[in-house]
């Protein structure tokens, strides 16, 4: 995963990119990651660990959205992921939210162990959103295949052509 990371940072870095992340579950992890690589805070703006819904809607997330979907939803992942950009003004945003190993008895709604992640891309407005079920037994297992899984998409959104290509693996939308 390293290796990974490594190659993000370098892309970014060619391409005079900066990205921001919003991260509830992962609690920093990406932003960690990405911080373990020499020449980060060339293309690292921001990260903001929103654990609570009250920080969330703190840097922008709804509170209508959280109220209608869950914080634990595919529109609360991509408010965070466009709302860390707009705060930062960086060229991607990146938000995570979801449940780990654990019932969250102030939000009760939600699909327990599925993580929603959401990169924002402000050049092309376009959200790139993906979910995945964590079925690991410690939530250090399944944070770790999420942080695989967002560089995975991060590394892809580098790459896409919005006009070329068509991948079933995310959802695009257009913002």
């Amino acid at each position: 995963m390293d290796e990974k990371y490594r190659t993000l940072v370098e892309k970014l870095t060619n391409e005079k990119k900066t990205i921001a992340t919003m991260e509830s579950c992962t609690g920093g992890g990406v932003a960690n990651q990405i911080t373990n690589i020499e020449g980060a805070s060339d293309i690292l703006k921001f990260s903001a660990v929103t654990y609570s819904n009250e920080y969330k809607i703190k840097m922008g997330v709804s509170k209508e959205v959280i109220d209608t979907y869950s914080v634990y939803s595919m529109e609360t992942a991509m408010e965070m992921s466009y709302h860390i950009s707009l705060f930062t003004l960086s060229d991607y945003g990146v938000g995570i939210t979801g449940k780990l190993n654990r019932i969250d008895k102030e939000n009760p709604f939600g699909k327990d162990n599925t993580v929603f992640v959401s990169i924002y891309d402000k050049e092309k407005d376009l959200y790139y959103n993906s979910s995945l079920e964590v079925a690991k037994a410690s939530r250090r297992e399944n944070k770790e295949l999420v942080l695989e899984r967002i560089v995975d998409i991060l590394l892809f959104v580098l790459a896409y052509d919005v006009e070329k290509e068509k991948r079933d693996y995310f959802n695009v939308y257009k913002k």
